[in-house]
């Protein structure tokens, strides 16, 4: 599978990426040996990075991607995990919780190291303890050898935006920014750029909303959002093809996305998802979906404080689903 660089760090990872997320029995009961089977298929694939939280399923997710690795040599995987986040309304991100987070994911994870460590959904947090606690642990934890990069996290671009150029990280993790229905992140892509900071981008299928499928009651999107997301989607059934392979082509073909997460449980669904990337995208088709998906383009939803949300056309959400 093709990799690109990750910012200015040395590593080089695969465009389609792994989230473990599912394996926190996050969307749908899961099956641990399934899960298993799901991460040696991704790897077998040529997926070589995996990311995860012990928010997914409330540390499950860890657990079950521990045992996985588990099996698998080292260095034929980078792999990241966060800290700060741990319920839906449980954050802490002071730098003694950080510091045990890390000790406990290792430990669950089975390795001694993180090759990224991000601060998860920092969004809801006043930005004081980010900037005085949360960073410079991070900052120590790489001196220390438990991490090899830091990052941050979260949905608002304008996150990004007023805390990029406060503080020393390499890599942010944004969702929902681009898939088909969003491509906002780009305006971030100069920014990042300039201050060699690598890019993770998660949420290709729009938390679900790119689907035939009722997209879950959690989902915060509106309700126009949803109707003329699964409007696309019923087209690309019509057109005889499903759009989540249209989406995984769409977010894994920019050169300046360096890799896109997608998560799953199920080792046939990360299977067909790593040759979909491998096939040329239907121009199209692409075109059709993307016209259909215009009245709605760029629409998001709020998270976390008011501060970090800037953007018209916002709904209120709870932060990272996926």
């Amino acid at each position: 599978m093709q990799t690109r660089k990750l910012g200015k760090t040395d590593l080089d990872v695969s465009i389609l990426s792994f989230g473990a997320s599912s394996l926190g029995g996050v969307f749908r009961e899961t099956d641990d040996s399934e899960s298993i089977r799901t991460v040696h298929a991704a790897i077998d694939c040529g997926i070589n990075y995996i990311d995860v939280s012990p928010y997914y399923g409330l540390t499950r997710a860890e657990t079950v991607l521990g045992q996985a690795i588990g099996q698998i040599p080292r260095d034929k995987f980078l792999l990241s995990s966060k800290a700060g986040r741990y319920g839906e309304s449980e954050f802490d991100f002071t730098a003694k919780r950080i510091f045990s987070s890390v000790e406990e994911s290792l430990q669950r994870l089975r390795t001694d190291y993180l090759d990224i460590l991000f601060l998860h959904d920092i969004e809801f947090v006043d930005p004081g303890i980010i900037l005085e606690e949360a960073v410079p642990a991070l900052h120590q934890l790489k001196e220390q050898g438990k991490i090899r990069f830091c990052g941050i996290s979260g949905l608002p671009l304008s996150l990004f935006e007023q805390m990029l150029p406060q503080i020393e990280v390499d890599a942010i993790l944004s969702y929902c920014h681009y898939a088909l229905n969003d491509n906002s992140l780009l305006d971030l892509v100069p920014l990042l750029e300039e201050k060699g900071v690598g890019l993770v981008n998660a949420s290709p299928l729009a938390m679900g909303l790119l689907s035939t499928r009722e997209p879950s009651s959690w989902h915060p999107a509106g309700d126009e959002v949803k109707t003329v997301c699964r409007q696309a989607a019923l087209h690309c059934e019509n057109s005889g093809t499903d759009i989540a392979k249209l989406a995984m082509q769409y977010s894994t073909s920019h050169a300046q996305i360096p890799t896109t997460l997608v998560s799953t449980a199920s080792s046939a669904n990360i299977v067909r998802n790593a040759k979909w990337i491998e096939e040329p995208i239907d121009e199209t088709l692409l075109e059709e979906v993307l016209e259909i998906l215009k009245p709605i383009y760029n629409q998001s939803w709020s998270s976390g404080l008011p501060v970090y949300n800037h953007s018209a056309n916002l709904a209120s959400g709870s932060g990272d689903q996926a």
